[in-house]
């Protein structure tokens, strides 16, 4: 196949009439010119040049040839430029997929700034509410850029944004509300307002659970921690949700756990390299994670 430098030495022979003028256009040697113009032949398998007593005349197959070659530079020139773009961050398109709890929440600012200094950067959101079901995505190729809880497990990149508190939502009215925080064991009496089973959170309190030895008594369950929030603040039991499910304050009352407890909120990427994740990354834990008030 024709090398790009080829074609370039051809167009800059067609432009000038002269191997010697295409070769000082080129910065390079007349034997070196006239090196690519014959490997070029070879290609075409005939000539596009006739070589006279005074100089060289194009032929029509290398003026067809030249015409084609100069749509071909172009193109690999708008290549070069739309990846170097792209490597500064102003260019392309970035897959972001997010726990749903964590967009309003984490990303917002950063989405914001994205859209106003990036205008070149398309950005697509998906919202999950499965880590696992993030990294599946990110490993087929769907997504370039997972934000949220630690999935069960992953072979791909992995960065810690940060915490995010684990808080219990009660009734205004509850006996909780008179205290400064609430035990895991005092979750086991309580009715509890649970999370669908392909929820991450599900499995996650469910282990939780386990590892104190605590049972719990779910009255329903729903898919979302917002929602699990309102209803236990609505009086249908209590809940366990994540500090990033309060951007709506729920009816109730909010209390941290005893002891504290907290889950790593974290960035994976498939290809640590790909600037656009490296960029958007780099301004997350530039702003870090938004304070709890509870």
């Amino acid at each position: 196949m024709a090398t790009l430098r080829a074609l370039e030495c051809l167009v800059a022979l067609v432009d000038t009439g002269s191997v010697t003028k295409a070769a000082a256009t080129l910065h390079m040697s007349q034997p070196a010119l006239s090196h690519q113009i014959a490997a070029l032949e070879r290609e075409l398998g005939t000539q596009v040049v006739e070589r006279l007593a005074r100089g060289v005349r194009v032929t029509a197959a290398g003026h067809a040839t030249a015409a084609e070659a100069r749509v071909a530079l172009q193109a690999a020139e708008r290549a070069v430029r739309v990846g170097h773009e792209v490597g500064a961050g102003f260019a392309g398109r970035l897959r972001i997929a997010c726990a749903e709890t964590m967009t309003v929440w984490l990303l917002v600012p950063v989405l914001r700034h994205w859209c106003s200094e990036r205008p070149g950067v398309r950005l697509d959101l998906m919202e999950f509410t499965s880590a696992d079901r993030m990294v599946d995505h990110l490993m087929a190729g769907e997504a370039d850029l997972v934000i949220g809880p630690r999935p069960t497990s992953t072979s791909a990149h992995v960065e810690v944004l940060g915490q995010e508190e684990m808080v219990v939502v009660a009734p205004e009215d509850h006996p909780f509300a008179a205290r400064p925080s609430v035990a895991v064991a005092d979750l086991a009496t309580e009715p509890f307002v649970h999370y669908d089973r392909d929820n991450g959170m599900a499995v996650w309190i469910d282990q939780f659970a386990a590892r104190h030895q605590v049972t719990l008594a779910p009255v329903l369950r729903t898919r979302s921690p917002r929602t699990a929030a309102q209803l236990a603040g609505a009086g249908m039991g209590v809940t366990i949700v994540p500090a990033s499910a309060l951007i709506a304050a729920p009816y109730g009352v909010v209390r941290p756990m005893d002891p504290p407890v907290r889950r790593d909120v974290i960035a994976i990427m498939a290809a640590p390299a790909d600037s656009l994740a490296r960029r958007f990354v780099a301004d997350l834990h530039a702003r870090g994670l938004p304070a709890t008030e509870i």
